[in-house]
């Protein structure tokens, strides 16, 4: 929130400022990736297959981050993590320009343990290898599919 001409002004990241985000390959370090449908009550893309990701919060450090949204999101430790890449998200939305700089992470977690955080954001989750990949993706999605393979996260 920003105060302009004595009036408080609400600043959407990714929207009147770049947004910096983190995102995160999970997987169960066996090939398998793990991915969620995006619901009703996420910000876009609603019904599209995607991996986690969430803001980074002012002040908090990248992989505390990582951490607080896979446990938020997923309701389960992280094994290991790994920083991956970076990229740059310039798209538009529902008539909405949207800017923002995602860090790409690699992280492992018990299978056994992943749960949905977020029932009205999360429609479902699945676990998804190079040949059982669903339908439709998040249109993101292939910036991050690259680096996969590349780490041979997935197979």
């Amino acid at each position: 929130m920003v105060k302009v001409a004595s009036r408080k002004v609400d600043l959407k990241r990714g929207v009147d400022h770049i947004g910096v985000c983190v995102c995160f390959l999970i997987h169960d370090g066996k090939g398998n990736l793990m991915l969620h449908k995006r619901g009703t009550g996420a910000r876009d893309e609603n019904g599209r297959w995607d991996i986690g990701g969430g803001a980074i919060e002012f002040g908090e450090k990248i992989e505390d981050a990582v951490r607080r949204e896979i446990k938020e999101e997923f309701k389960c430790p992280v094994l290991d993590m790994e920083f991956l890449t970076a990229y740059e998200a310039q798209r538009r939305h529902d008539g909405q320009d949207t800017h923002w700089i995602a860090l790409v992470h690699s992280v492992r977690v018990d299978p056994t343990q992943v749960k949905n955080g977020e029932p009205k954001k999360i429609e479902s989750i699945g676990w998804f290898n190079r040949k059982t990949l669903p339908s439709p993706l998040h249109s993101q999605f292939d910036k991050t599919y690259k680096v996969a393979i590349e780490n041979n996260i997935i197979k």
